[in-house]
């Protein structure tokens, strides 16, 4: 702790000598082309030998301020993340759409690294504005994601083309059980989004509805067709439908399952919505990792509801060892109550309340627990069950790296606890067959209307390259 104090009071006193603290500035959200629900990037703070510093110099230690380049206030949300780790997340939601902007970073009242920075040549649109640009090549070439990402390559091999007429034939009899399957039949037509819902419980089409329009808005999507699945569980099981197996999109695959995995409903509303009707999202779970390492409770943690038997037999451990795991359960629906074996039913605390412990502990739900990507953008240790569900970032992920994995069964959650308190100083549309057709049965999903914002595209023929990743 009092090296800590040390390292933190000299960082105080080295930036206050300088007559400029030195800091790496960069993110898309320094890039007029971008167009992002939320525009961000990052702070990085360094020390005279040019290397990171890396306890926070402050919560309110940088200023953020944009304004129009003639000085005039702009219709913007702007917020710094302290990381607690020396660096910090600048975003900023913007609620109209606006030809030049300045960005100003100052730290003691100095501009930081080649603040202030000038976003101007092109116009920058908020989220809400209808703009698509009409080259999707372009487009994607310049979203600069992973290009390692596989999942969806990986997917799409199982289909050499697709027939949507006969796949309709096909899916929607195998899944004619309303109150079991939901499907949202979509079609993508002049860069206009139709659905159709079949099922009893389609309010999730909420999520998928916002996803694609926030798409659309961004650029023309090509005519395509396919269903979504509204549900949890994944629904093509590779060993009943080997031979006839038919492309169903969803939020959960599995290894015994060949839908096409796409990100989840949760995660998707989180970054939609960031900085708006949402307060947990990956930014804002960085800036809310509770106290210094060192300080942290050192014990696993879990809170959920009863979805899964391993829940259960994780909350009867942690009552066999109260030392090592704090486990207890904030709901059950599936199994019957019994508080002798169970404990009491806990009142749900804030995500942000679980990073006061060292060890967060992940286990399935009714399939993969998505509160996953959030662990992660924690400063907490994950110790992940070993499952078959995954989600559309699982496979990039690297065990003792990125988690520690444990047995399905917790047989051995015990020994990885205390493996990791022993090692608690390391640092760890082409394949369609045919175009789609408007038919009977087919709502419009119309994109929203932005009345208190104004939204002049002015996109020509010549692209305007947009980042998005």
């Amino acid at each position: 702790m009092m090296m800590h104090l040390k390292t933190l009071l000299f960082s105080f006193l080295w930036i206050a000598v300088r007559s400029k603290p030195d800091a790496i500035v960069w993110g898309p959200g320094l890039n007029s082309r971008i167009v992002l629900p939320v525009r961000y990037f990052f702070i990085q703070f360094l020390d005279e030998t040019g290397e990171n510093i890396t306890e926070s110099l402050g919560e309110k230690a940088v200023s953020l301020t944009i304004d129009q380049e003639d000085g005039s206030r702009a219709r913007i949300w702007s917020q710094i993340l302290d990381r607690g780790d020396g660096s910090y997340i600048a975003r900023y939601r913007l609620y109209q759409a606006y030809d030049n902007l300045v960005i100003s970073l100052l730290y003691n009242k100095q501009h930081i690294a080649d603040s202030p920075y000038k976003l101007k040549g092109r116009p920058l649109y908020q989220e809400k504005c209808y703009c698509p640009i009409k080259s999707k090549e372009k487009w994607s070439k310049a979203l600069q994601c992973d290009k390692k990402y596989q999942q969806i390559d990986d997917d799409l091999a199982l289909f050499k083309d697709i027939d949507m007429k006969e796949v309709t034939k096909t899916v929607l009899p195998k899944f004619d059980n309303p109150g079991a399957h939901s499907l949202c039949h979509y079609k993508i037509i002049d860069n206009k989004i139709y659905r159709k819902t079949h099922g009893e419980h389609v309010g999730f089409k909420m999520f998928t509805d916002a996803m694609f329009l926030s798409l659309a808005r961004k650029v023309k999507l090509p005519d395509v067709e396919f269903f979504v699945n509204l549900g949890d569980w994944p629904l093509v099981d590779k060993r009943r439908y080997k031979n006839d197996l038919f492309p169903i999109f969803s939020w959960c695959g599995s290894d015994e399952t060949a839908d096409i995995i796409m990100p989840t409903y949760d995660i998707t509303e989180s970054t939609i919505e960031m900085m708006g009707r949402v307060s947990l999202d990956i930014f804002s779970t960085q800036a809310n990792t509770g106290p210094n390492w060192e300080e942290k409770i050192e014990k696993g943690f879990w809170r959920g509801r009863d979805s899964r038997q391993e829940r259960l037999d994780l909350v009867m451990m942690s009552r066999k060892h109260p030392d090592l795991i704090n486990a207890s359960l904030t709901n059950m629906f599936f199994f019957p109550k019994d508080e002798a074996k169970y404990g009491k039913i806990e009142k749900a605390i804030s995500f942000f309340d679980f990073f006061q412990y060292k060890y967060q502990i992940n286990i399935d739900g009714t399939v993969a627990a998505y509160r996953l990507p959030y662990l992660l953008a924690g400063n907490s240790v994950v110790l992940k069950q070993d499952s078959n569900y995954y989600e559309y970032f699982y496979h990039q992920l690297k065990p003792y790296e990125h988690y520690i994995p444990f047995k399905r069964d917790l047989s051995d959650l015990i020994e990885k606890l205390n493996w990791a308190k022993s090692h608690d100083s390391e640092k760890y549309s082409k394949l369609l067959k045919s175009k789609p057709e408007i038919e009977a049965g087919f709502e419009l999903v119309s994109q929203p209307t932005d009345q208190d914002s104004q939204c002049h595209c002015k996109r020509k023929e010549k692209v305007i390259i947009l980042y998005s990743c």
